[in-house]
């Protein structure tokens, strides 16, 4: 796959059906970020309070974990759009 087609499906991707099957993506990963604290300070009975951009991190390293087994199109892909979220989530909800 070439970098144009990578990114270009990428944004197909982020810019596509997915607001309207799961929402907006920062709604998305705010609703992920809530669950996986709870289960995580339940876990480890440490306060654990995660964000939507943490959420989008940890796509991408699970993403990675997998391309440690085996390289697809898919994974890079996939990484290039949550990488593309996690930018626009920085500027306009964090800090």
């Amino acid at each position: 796959m070439q970098r144009d087609e990578c990114l270009d499906a990428a944004k197909e991707l982020v810019n596509g059906e997915r607001a309207t099957d799961y929402g907006s993506a920062y709604e998305n990963h705010n609703r992920i970020a809530s669950l996986w604290s709870r289960y995580l300070s339940a876990k480890t009975r440490v306060q654990v309070q995660l964000t939507p951009m943490d959420v989008a991190h940890m796509m991408i390293l699970l993403k990675v974990a997998r391309l440690m087994h085996s390289g697809t199109d898919d994974s890079y892909v996939d990484i290039c759009g949550y990488a593309a979220l996690a930018a626009e989530m920085d500027k306009e909800y964090a800090r």
